[in-house]
């Protein structure tokens, strides 16, 4: 121990020394530390390049990346100021990187624009903690170029210096991240016009699997509309009424909120409306290969003398499986409506004439000659085409023919395609892709068993959001049908949320005196109703009139045409001052149309349908407003559906306006909608 006294003695002594030394009266006094920033340099890239930014890392953000390119294939980017930060700009997809933001103080609220992928693990934008390192927020992109805004809390590191990443490290489609309008403070949840902006980001979303599910939380995830709590849904399949109980099962990815291999999601519920969740009914086999797709893709239910059967197109994905069938149809059984027994294949491939696909089976006991028979989507030659299969046991199928054809100008494919007899008639639904639009189309006509003749032609909903539509024969003898409330053009905002997909409301169908096929919504939609409408009775509207408000509501109105001297009559729907979903009806030709060019983030169109006044001389509308999305109804059976994103929370305004004259209104009505969400 001896040989350590001294050295420490010395050191000791040495620091009282110095403590004792009077400071110089021209030495410089400790040098003050220099207070953070309240908030990244160039927050919005308007300068033109990445001052106060540094790219620390590989390609993908460089000089170029910083663009004031407003728009790109599917529309504008909606970034703020005159430039952003666009991730593919510089060097593509294939290029990977990071960016680092200058330095700044945490605030209590901070948000931000992103767009570009989504890839949670290499695809974000990062909060980093200076001091450590520890990534504290972090958020990727929506899978679509168009900005989405992200609000963070971040009280819990209020005061401490950190920074922004932007981080890819993913290479190939869709490798890219956009950013813009950085805030914070109170300018992160305030618009410039004093806006609410919604909080969005994944972070404030309990997606833990030890969380409850909390369906409230995300402010646009519809309340009364089944969608996945996370990851991805899209057909309807399998609908049916059995033992009472009202099932639905949807294609479904729970891993991301993309497309994947495909499983089957369950629910049930006692009345069409609300639903809880069952256990996933069918699931694809493991993955053969990283890039495997295959899966379960859609089919229908039926009840089998009291075994519920379900029969579904099985797909192998030929890239990780080569030499394998790519569409065969399965058949899979459960006594209990929970458990299913592994699929069975019972049509091991396609009949000629099937080069576009062959999927989607709809099994219904004929009437005609009392047999099991399944009609099954396909096309060839550019020309649609249902396909017709027989059974007696839903096992042993037998090749009839083709059912019914296109001419070429409704699709090159036909998918879930569905075959009922409806007042009298038969009708024929099936889905198409004309042209990067997606429809759902309806045939009437009539079927002998064997061959379907069409009488009449439509699309069902005028709307840019319903596709795939399955129908079922309920107990009480109604046809109801449900259909993937869809946007084809992939602006799913929702995915900054982990979730991304919703089914319509179920509706009942009707064939119209004309022949046309109506729809209306199902009864059992009144039960959604929370509290006492708010209702005028003989309104006479000049200039703007406003209902009341509603985030989620029905909204009645029955318009007096011939007292209504007003050229045009708009109803705006989730309405501010700075956006709305406007419904507009034009009195000289009867058009009704749906206009979302305004209406907030997603896809932005103007919908058409034509509707025909009753003999009275009035127009009722009937109409479902959601979270995100807006189902229109009309007193003749037309519809116009739209997933519509609204921005602010202000946004929950139902206006009427008259245009070059006055609206009489007979009655019009506002009634609060609840939750569909049943417990699990």
């Amino acid at each position: 121990m001896s040989r350590w006294k001294a050295p420490h003695l010395t050191v000791i002594a040495a620091l009282l020394v110095a403590a004792s030394t009077p400071i110089s009266a021209n030495a410089a006094p400790p040098a003050t530390p220099r207070p953070l920033a309240s908030g990244p340099v160039n927050p919005g890239f308007d300068t033109g390049d990445l001052t106060g930014w540094t790219v620390t890392e590989g390609t993908a953000f460089g000089p170029a990346a910083v663009t004031a390119i407003d728009s790109y294939w599917g529309g504008p980017f909606h970034h703020r100021g005159s430039h952003h930060l666009w991730g593919h700009a510089a060097a593509g997809d294939d290029a990977t990187g990071t960016l680092r933001s200058s330095s700044f103080a945490a605030p209590a609220r901070m948000s931000f624009l992103v767009g570009g992928g989504w890839d949670p693990e290499r695809l974000y934008v990062a909060l980093v903690r200076d001091s450590d390192g520890r990534v504290l927020r972090k958020q990727t992109g929506p899978q679509d170029e168009a900005y989405v805004r992200i609000v963070w809390d971040t009280s819990a590191w209020r005061g401490q210096g950190v920074h922004l990443e932007v981080v890819d490290r993913k290479a190939g489609g869709w490798g890219h991240l956009n950013l813009d309008d950085v805030r914070t403070g109170e300018a992160a949840v305030r618009d410039d016009n004093g806006l609410t902006f919604r909080t969005l980001g994944q972070a404030g979303q309990p997606t833990a699997p030890t969380a409850p599910r909390d369906f409230t939380a995300d402010p646009l995830r519809p309340q009364f509309h089944y969608t996945p709590y996370q990851g991805w849904i899209n057909d309807p399949n399998g609908v049916i009424q059995w033992r009472g109980r009202h099932h639905l099962f949807s294609q479904f990815y729970p891993d991301a909120p993309l497309w994947g291999p495909m499983h089957w999601a369950h629910a049930e519920g006692p009345d069409a409306v609300h639903w809880r969740d069952l256990p996933v009914a069918l699931t694809p086999p493991p993955r053969a290969t990283p890039t495997d797709n295959s899966g379960i893709f859609s089919g229908s239910a039926v009840d089998d003398d009291g075994t519920l059967t379900v029969a579904y197109t099985k797909f192998t994905d030929t890239a990780a499986h080569p030499g394998a069938a790519p569409e065969t149809v399965a058949i899979a059984t459960s006594t209990d409506g929970v458990n299913f027994t592994p699929g069975t294949e019972v049509i091991t491939q396609a009949p000629p004439g099937s080069s576009a696909g062959f999927r989607d089976p709809k099994v219904f006991r004929d009437p005609v000659d009392g047999r099991w028979k399944m009609v099954v989507g396909s096309g060839d030659g550019g020309r649609g085409k249902v396909q017709l299969y027989a059974s007696d046991d839903l096992r042993t199928w037998t090749y009839t023919g083709v059912l019914a054809e296109g001419d070429g100008t409704t699709g090159a494919m036909w998918e879930c395609p569905d075959l009922f007899p409806l007042g009298g008639k038969w009708v024929l639904l099936y889905s198409t892709n004309e042209g990067g639009q997606s429809l759902q189309r309806y045939a009437v006509g009539d079927y002998d068993g064997s061959g379907f003749r069409a009488e009449r032609h439509g699309i069902l909903d005028g709307g840019g959001d319903t596709y795939a539509a399955q129908s079922y024969r309920d107990d009480a003898g109604r046809r109801l049908m449900t259909a993937w409330m869809s946007d084809w053009n992939v602006k799913e905002p929702t995915r900054v949320n982990g979730w991304a997909g919703a089914q319509s409301l179920h509706r009942e169908l009707f064939l119209a005196p004309d022949g046309r096929l109506g729809q209306r919504p199902v009864a059992a939609a009144d039960s959604l109703a929370e509290g006492a409408p708010v209702t005028v009775t003989d309104k006479t509207v000049t200039g703007t009139w406003r209902l009341g408000r509603g985030e989620t509501a029905r909204v009645k109105a029955v318009l007096d045409l011939g007292r209504t001297t007003a050229d045009t009559v708009t109803l705006r729907l989730k309405a501010s001052v700075a956006e709305a979903t406007v419904l507009r009806y034009e009195k000289a030709d009867g058009t009704l149309s749906l206009d979302t060019t305004g209406a907030g983030y997603g896809t932005r169109a103007t919908y058409r349908t034509q509707v025909k006044p009753s003999p009275d001389g009035t127009l009722a509308l009937d109409i479902f407003v959601d979270r995100s999305s807006v189902e229109v109804f009309t007193g003749d059976g037309a519809a116009l559906t739209a997933r519509v994103y609204p921005r602010y929370r202000e946004s929950q305004a139902v206006e009427f306006a008259a245009e070059g004259g006055r609206l009489h209104l007979r009655s019009a009505s506002l009634t609060r909608l609840g939750s569909a969400v049943l417990p699990d």
